[in-house]
């Protein structure tokens, strides 16, 4: 039996529908992203080591007592447009400006190192080359492309290959990783609940609360 020459293929679907759907194409073109989450629209798709998985990026500041003193929720891909922010959110609850800083290379930019310089703060920031030779790999300059002519990195370089500048760049191991372990395996923070950045934001705040209030009574029984 033949097909209906009449029929119309597809469905008929409804003004509102349209609509929604064009919004949702705008969304992409602003957003340049070629792909949306239709059950949260604020989540991005972010490269992790298993691949790309749909989700927001948590984000930790840890004071040298071990206790969370900044966190912050974003839909950044990557962490280079972070540290600022990060260092003006410390600011707003500590109520003065952190005298040193330690990120680690996904963190950095040779933008990120003339702020903190002109902000008076010691930054501790490896670009990605600098940081695979003190992780014992290969020295920074034969993976370089060129000659680094920018002063800030090659300031950083010289602080970091010192014994104290080593030094004190491990102490980012001591402070962040654990903190951030915790919140994975303790805080059920390896998957968000939530939906929408809003409430994401508060689930990951109310998660750093907990965690500083263990961290307290644990001080507080010495």
């Amino acid at each position: 039996m033949e097909d209906d020459p009449d029929r119309q293929p597809g469905r008929a679907v409804s003004e509102e529908e349209r609509q929604r759907v064009l919004e949702q194409l705008q969304q992409l073109a602003e957003m340049g992203e070629e792909k949306m989450s239709l059950t949260d629209p604020e989540a991005r798709f972010l490269r992790t080591q298993q691949g790309y998985e749909l989700g927001y990026t948590g984000e930790i500041a840890v004071s040298q007592d071990h206790f969370i003193v900044a966190q912050r929720v974003t839909q950044n891909k990557t962490d280079n447009a972070s540290l600022l922010p990060m260092v003006e959110e410390v600011e707003r609850p500590c109520r003065e400006r952190p005298r040193r800083v330690l990120a680690d290379s996904g963190f950095f930019s040779a933008e990120n190192l003339q702020q903190l310089e002109e902000r008076a703060i010691d930054g501790y920031v490896p670009n990605s080359n600098l940081a695979s030779e003190l992780n014992g790999k290969r020295r920074a300059e034969e993976l370089d492309r060129g000659p680094v002519r920018q002063e800030g990195m090659q300031r950083m370089r010289q602080k970091l290959r010192s014994a104290a500048g080593r030094q004190r760049y491990q102490r980012r191991k001591e402070l962040v990783e654990p903190r951030m372990g915790c919140l994975k395996e303790h805080g059920g923070m390896r998957q968000f609940q939530r939906r929408g950045l809003l409430l994401v934001a508060v689930e990951f705040t109310l998660a750093n609360i907990v965690l500083n209030l263990k961290r307290w009574y644990r001080v507080r029984l010495g």
